[in-house]
C-alpha cells in the first residue's frame, strides 16, 4: 500500500464509518479494487485510521456528549460487550477481514434488514426520549447488537441503530447513540492496535497513519452531517437498497470466478 492508496482508504473510512453500510466491508472492497495486498499493516491501518472519524464526533457533538456526563453510564455499559467479546475473538476478527464472500453476504442481508426496519419503524413504540433515560439493561442489549459488526460487512452503525430501535429509541436518538457509542469502541480498538504495532512501525507507515486520521476526521465530519439530514428526510431504506445492490454485485462476481479475494 502506497501513500496515496492509504489516503483513499481514509476517505472511504470517513464516508462510511457512521453510515449503516459497513466501513470495514467497503475498505476491504476498496483495497481489492486498488490491488492492495492484505498484509498485516493494511489490516492494522484500517483499524487505526478510525480514530480520526471518532474525533469528528467529539467536535460536532462536544456540547451534547463531552459536557453531558449523564449519558456516560449508558455509553460505557453499551461499550462493554464489544470490549469483552472483542478481546476474546480478536485473532479470528483479523482472519475475517480478508473474506470478500462474507462481506458480500453481510451487505446483502443487512440491506434487506435495513429496508424491513424502515417499514417496521412506524410500528415500534418510542419509550426512550433521552439517552440518559435509557435503562442500563437496554444499553447492554444495544452493546450486544453492536458486536454483530465483528463480521465485516454488517456495519457497526447499523447494528447499534437496530439495537437502539428495538430498545424503544426513535431513529434519530438511536442514530445519535450510535455516534456516541463509537467513541469508546473505536478509540479502544485504535489505541490497542497502535500499542501493539508501534515498535514495528516504519517512519513512512507512521506518516500514513497520521495523514489518514486527518483525512478520516474531515470526511467523517461531513458524512455525519449528511447522514443525519438524509435519515431525517428519507429514513434507512435507501441505504438498504444500496447495500443490497452492492452485495449482489460482489456475490455475482465471486460466483463467476473473478478473483476478488483479498490476499
Amino acid at each position: 500500500m502506497n501513500f496515496n492508496q492509504s489516503l483513499l482508504l481514509a476517505v472511504v473510512e470517513g464516508i462510511t464509518e457512521y453510515l449503516p453500510i459497513s466501513s470495514t466491508g467497503h475498505i476491504i472492497l476498496a483495497s481489492w479494487g486498488m490491488g492492495i495486498s492484505q498484509e498485516q499493516f493494511v489490516k492494522d491501518y484500517t483499524v487505526m485510521v478510525q480514530f480520526g472519524a471518532i474525533v469528528s464526533v467529539l467536535v460536532l457533538y462536544w456540547r451534547r456528549f463531552l459536557l453531558n456526563v449523564r449519558v456516560y453510564p449508558q455509553v460505557f455499559i453499551a461499550f462493554l460487550p464489544a470490549a469483552v467479546i472483542g478481546l476474546a475473538v480478536k485473532k479470528h476478527i483479523d482472519i475475517l477481514l480478508g473474506s470478500v464472500w462474507l462481506v458480500g453476504w453481510a451487505l446483502l442481508v443487512g440491506g434487506v434488514l435495513l429496508v424491513l426496519t424502515d417499514r417496521w419503524i412506524r410500528l415500534l413504540k418510542v419509550r426512550v426520549h433521552k439517552i440518559e433515560d435509557l435503562p442500563k439493561s437496554s444499553a447492554l442489549k444495544i452493546g450486544l447488537f453492536q458486536t454483530l459488526a465483528f463480521f465485516p460487512g454488517v456495519s457497526r452503525a447499523a447494528a447499534s441503530i437496530w439495537g437502539g430501535l428495538y430498545q424503544g429509541m426513535s431513529l434519530s436518538l438511536a442514530t445519535e447513540f450510535s455516534f456516541f457509542l463509537a467513541v469508546p469502541t473505536l478509540t479502544g480498538a485504535s489505541f490497542l492496535k497502535l500499542l501493539k504495532v508501534w515498535p514495528q512501525l516504519e517512519a513512512e507507515q507512521i506518516q500514513m497513519i497520521l495523514w489518514g486520521n486527518l483525512v478520516s476526521f474531515v470526511v467523517g465530519a461531513f458524512a455525519i452531517k449528511y447522514f443525519v439530514a438524509l435519515v431525517a428526510r428519507y429514513g434507512l431504506k435507501y441505504f438498504g437498497y444500496y447495500r443490497m445492490a452492492l452485495g449482489v454485485v460482489v456475490l455475482v462476481l465471486l460466483s463467476l470466478g473473478h478473483d476478488i479475494h483479498a490476499n
